[in-house]
Formats: C-alpha cells, sequence, structure tokens
C-alpha cells in the first residue's frame, strides 16, 4: 500500500512533516493526532528494536504500565494541580464513581508507588526498568507533525538504587546506551545540559538533532567542550562600560520610561542601568507571590533560572509565571506603581492595596547587576531615575543574588578554555536525568538499607521520543526529492522498481532479484505498480529507501540500475554484481551503524 502527495499539504510548516505527510507515512487524523501508516510502523518498530536491544544489553527490564493513572497518586507528589490546572498538559476525566484519573503523559508516581511495594531491600538494588508505549500530552498548540504531538510513542525507564554513587553508574551507564542507539538510528546528535523542568531532579541531559526547525535553541562553545540548552546555560558576560564618576543625583527624565530612551537621551549604555522586571508567581496551593528582578540594562532575564530560583526559595513548585503588566496592576487596585522608573528597591508598601497578592516582594538580582559599582536606575517615581548611584545608596535590600539571565552566543563558554558559544538550533529525542528522592520522599517509597533502616529510593528517569526521533531522522537527512533515511531505520532497505511489467525480461528478472534478497535477510520492497517508470521513480526518492535497483531496457542483456539515494548518478552493471554490491553495501552500513 503507498499512497503518496504531489503537493506540498497546507498545514505542514518544516519539511520533516510535509515530507511524512506527503510519503504517505502518516495520515492526520485531528490536531496533534496521526495515524502510522504502515510504511511508518515499519520505522517506528525497527527504532524500538534498537532501542529494546541496547537497553537490555545494559541491563534494563522491560514492563508496561497502566496509561490511566490515579489523582491521588499525583497529589501526593504534588504535581496533580501544574499538570491539570490552567495550561497543564495532563488530559484528565473522571469515571462513573466520580474518581478523578489522568492519562498518562510521564509515569514517575505509578512506577515509585509499585517499586516502593515490591522492594524492601538494599540487596534487590539497582533496578532500571522500561516501557515503550503511547503517552498523552493536551498540547495548547500541537504542531509540527510528530515533533508537538497530543499522543505519541515514547520510551520510558526508571532505575531504583539505594545511594546516589550507585544512582551515578546507571546514569553513566544510561548515557553510553543512549549514544549506541542514537548511532545505531543513524543520527547525528549533541548532548547538552538542561533544566529538568516538571520532571525534577538533579543532573539532566538532553540529546539534541542540530536542525534549522528545531524547537530548542542551543549554545555549543566552539571547541566543543561545552553545550547546553539556553534553559540551562552558563556564560560569561560581557563586562559593563564602566559608567563615570559622578555626584549621586536624582534626575528628571521626562518620557525616558524605556532602556532604549534612557541611553539616548544621556549617553548612556544599557549596561550602566539596572533594568527591574515584576513578575507574578503562582505557586503551588495557588498562593500569589509578585516577584521583583533586577538586572543590568543590556541582559535579558532566563524565566527558566528564575522559576527555578522561586522553586528553591518557596520550596513549592512553579504553576505559572507570568510578567506584570499595567493592566495587571490595574485590576489589582496597583496602577500607583511607576512602571518604566521602577528602581531595585520599589518599596512593598505598593502591595498593600493587593486584593490576592502576597505583600511583600520576593526579590531576586542577576549577577551582572549586583556586580556594578555605579548605576543609573528608576526612582520609583514619575520621570525620575538615579544617576551615579550604588548599592548601599539604596539601603539594605532583602534580595537574593542569583544567576538570572539568558546566556548569549558570542560569549565565553565557562570551560577551561572558555570559548565563545555559537548558537544552534536542536530538536530534542532524549532526555536523562538524575531525579534524587524527590518522588519516593513525596510517595513514602522506602527500602530497608544495610543500617536496618527505612530510607528512601534514590531515582533516577530517561526518556528518548521513538516518533519524535523519526520525523527528526528526516529533518536531518533529506533533500529536494524526498526523505533520505538512515539504513537501520528505513521502512525497505532495498527498492526493486521493475519499469515495464509487461515485458516478460524485465518482470522475471526483477522477481528473481527480489526472492534472492529476502533469502538473504535484507528488507526488500519490489515495486510492481502498473504505474509509469517516472512515477515510480519520483515515489522511491520521496520515500527515501536507502538503495535503488532498477530493472529496465537492459533486462535481456541481464544488466541492471544501481544507485543509492544519496547519490547523484545510477551505475549498470550485471544482475550479479548488482546483487554482491547490494549485500555488501548493506552488511557494511549495519556493521558501522552497530559498532
Amino acid at each position: 500500500m503507498l499512497v503518496t502527495l504531489r503537493d506540498i499539504p497546507a498545514d505542514a510548516e518544516i519539511i520533516s512533516h510535509q515530507l511524512l505527510l506527503r510519503g504517505g507515512y502518516i495520515k492526520r487524523v485531528t490536531a496533534g493526532v496521526y495515524a502510522y501508516m504502515p510504511l511508518m510502523w515499519k520505522v517506528i518498530q525497527k527504532i524500538t528494536n534498537i532501542v529494546r536491544e541496547e537497553l537490555n544489553n545494559a541491563g534494563c527490564l522491560e514492563t508496561l504500565l497502566p496509561q490511566l493513572h490515579p489523582s491521588d497518586l499525583w497529589k501526593e507528589s504534588g504535581r496533580w494541580e501544574g499538570y491539570t490546572a490552567g495550561e497543564g498538559i495532563m488530559f484528565h476525566l473522571k469515571d462513573r464513581q466520580g474518581r478523578e484519573l489522568g492519562l498518562g503523559p510521564t509515569h514517575e508516581e505509578v512506577i515509585t508507588k509499585i517499586i516502593g511495594e515490591v522492594l524492601n531491600s538494599y540487596k534487590q538494588l539497582p533496578v532500571n526498568l522500561y516501557q515503550i508505549q503511547t503517552k498523552f500530552r493536551d498540547e495548547i498548540r500541537p504542531r509540527f507533525g510528530l515533533m508537538r504531538g497530543r499522543e505519541f510513542i515514547m520510551k520510558d525507564a526508571y532505575s531504583f538504587h539505594k545511594n546516589k554513587a550507585c544512582l551515578v553508574q546507571s546514569y553513566e551507564k544510561m548515557n553510553d546506551a543512549y549514544e549506541k542507539i542514537f548511532k545505531r538510528c543513524g543520527l547525528h546528535t549533541v548532548k547538552v545540559d538542561a533544566d529538568s523542568g516538571a520532571i525534577g531532579g538533579a543532573a539532566s541531559q538532553e540529546f539534541m538533532v542540530t536542525a534549522n526547525s528545531g524547537e530548542d535553541l542551543i549554545l555549543i562553545s566552539e571547541d566543543g567542550t561545552y553545550s547546553a540548552n539556553q534553559e540551562k546555560a552558563i556564560s560569561i558576560p560581557e563586562k559593563a562600560v564602566p559608567l563615570k564618576n559622578g555626584t549621586p543625583t536624582t534626575k528628571e527624565t521626562k518620557e525616558q520610561c524605556s532602556i532604549e530612551t534612557l541611553c539616548v537621551n544621556n549617553n548612556l549604555h544599557a549596561s550602566q542601568i539596572i533594568k527591574v522586571v515584576l513578575f507574578l508567581s503562582i505557586l503551588e496551593g495557588g498562593e500569589e507571590i509578585p516577584i521583583l528582578v533586577s538586572t543590568r540594562g543590556d541582559q535579558e532575564i532566563n524565566e527558566v533560572k528564575l522559576i527555578n530560583e522561586i522553586s528553591k526559595e518557596k520550596k513549592k513548585a512553579v504553576l505559572n509565571i507570568s510578567q506584570i503588566t499595567s493592566d495587571k496592576l490595574i485590576s489589582q487596585g496597583l496602577n500607583c506603581i511607576p512602571f518604566g522608573y521602577i528602581g531595585p528597591d520599589l518599596s512593598d508598601s505598593f502591595l498593600n492595596n493587593a486584593s490576592t497578592w502576597e505583600r511583600k516582594f520576593t526579590r531576586f538580582t542577576d549577577h551582572t547587576a549586583a556586580n556594578l559599582n555605579h548605576f543609573v536606575c528608576g526612582a520609583n517615581k514619575i520621570d525620575l531615575h538615579h544617576f551615579y548611584f550604588n548599592w548601599e545608596l539604596l539601603g539594605k535590600l532583602k534580595h537574593k543574588t542569583v544567576d538570572i539571565r539568558k546566556a548569549r552566543a558570542g560569549e565565553h563558554s565557562i570551560s577551561k578554555s572558555k570559548s565563545n558559544l555559537i548558537e544552534k538550533r536542536g530538536i530534542e529525542v532524549g532526555h536523562i536525568f538524575q531525579l534524587g528522592r524527590k518522588y519516593s520522599e513525596a510517595l513514602d517509597s522506602k527500602f530497608t538499607n544495610e543500617s536496618g533502616l527505612k530510607e528512601a529510593f534514590w531515582m533516577g528517569c530517561y526518556g528518548i521520543g521513538i516518533s519524535r526521533l523519526a520525523q527528526a531522522a528526516i529533518e536531518q537527512s533529506n533533500d529536494k526529492n524526498g526523505i533520505i533515511w538512515p539504513l537501520s531505520i528505513a521502512p525497505f532497505e532495498v527498492v526493486i522498481i521493475i519499469a515495464n511489467l509487461k515485458d516478460n525480461f524485465q518482470k522475471d528478472l526483477g522477481e528473481k532479484l527480489y526472492s534472492y534478497l529476502k533469502n538473504k535477510n535484507i528488507d526488500v520492497l519490489l515495486d510492481d505498480r502498473e504505474e509509469r517508470a517516472g512515477v515510480k521513480f519520483k515515489d522511491a526518492d520521496l520515500i527515501g529507501i536507502p538503495i535503488r535497483i532498477t530493472v529496465g531496457r537492459n533486462a535481456s542483456e541481464d544488466k541492471v540500475e544501481l544507485k543509492k539515494r544519496s547519490d547523484i548518478e545510477a551505475l549498470v552493471l550485471s544482475s550479479e554484481e548488482v546483487l554482491k554490491r547490494t549485500f555488501e553495501e548493506v552488511s557494511s552500513q549495519k556493521q558501522v551503524l552497530s559498532n
């Protein structure tokens, strides 16, 4: 069954999504939900087999966990509200008895509860369980085909340990397994430091396929010694332009409420100014916390880093964060706050009229701002700024100095070499976490340690997006004619095209070649459709099978064409030579990818 499209589907924004639809690999059912057609299912199965083999070799045990999760487990871990309220990504429902259930986007709660009930001694550890199954996420804006869908196939694994050292050993073992998996799948990946996000935990790394369509921005040092997702990246910022010494004063700066206008009108550089931004953070339980952030005027705030700092400070999960706008202030009766002229020392008294917010700012100052000796900042009154001020003049502020700025390309990396950072876009295909004891403590999942005492398990978590990996491979390898699959995950390794089915020489020779390759355990497709040869060639290029054998007008002389999908020219050889070369090519590629 091969049904291809000539035109580019209107709703397909990136090349890999276009090619999957045009090649008949997937069929859209509704937004973010796709059917895997026969060709695609073969690709998925090949990726799954590679993943299964490598994880089994690493000592992991395969299992299958339920997709329906009782809300009680997620409430114990503290994640139910964050995953279901507001813009939460969990599909949730109630059964006939009114019990709340969720469709699992991830399985930390379920597996942690099970392990706590079946393992009770350090002698049974470590254990690493994995599954490959469909997951669900109620994406606000599903897009890019299988890249960001609401239903997708994923491999997730969870390891349990008696101590941190044991966890680190398994983490490194899984890292090695992941590198083998991606190599065998024919992918070029970059491993980057990453934020743990809603999963939580300590160490976290993502495996990225670099592609212009990637949703993630990654920063990589030119010498390759440092790489990180921008959400996590740390860099050495450029030094601030020194502010000339002057007498501390407060000046009128009428209609100069932006960094740009302040610089233009006062001959300043943005690095000499302290920029203040207000945020509203909603914590688990619905508590609304106003946040005041100070950073250097030439820097941007990294909201992921900010969320992590708020979570650490308040010891609660952050459900949502948004910048406070003038409209939001008016709704709270706080239109007295001087937007555009706010200083780091904005008084908490401005919050006295707030109806739901906490009455004090939680204050964070980025290192770039904290390190300024003299600066310009808002004076907390409309049309006024302080010039040549320092931190002492602002009084004793209760604020925490942290790294909450966005690292940027061109800045120096924090590696020993301090080489420059370059910017690339990436598609996440794998993510590994050291969870620590976050879930085991929350769910009271414990074992008896060597001293005979009860202790919470140390845990790791490891994910691979199976369906996303398949599309990422296309994003990394395609041309104007279609897909160029890596041989190891292609739906077929070889396609044989019979140019003219009415020619008995062609038909007989094509079927002979097909039978020979099948007997050699080569995954081969025989295109014996009653279509013009040109149509078959276009379809073969579109669906991207790595090796093409064409049986045409020279069949009576026992001559056929051999062409690699990635090559421009075809070779005309005897059928015997073509079979020999094809077998050698498939065998050598398999050997290279498996080593």
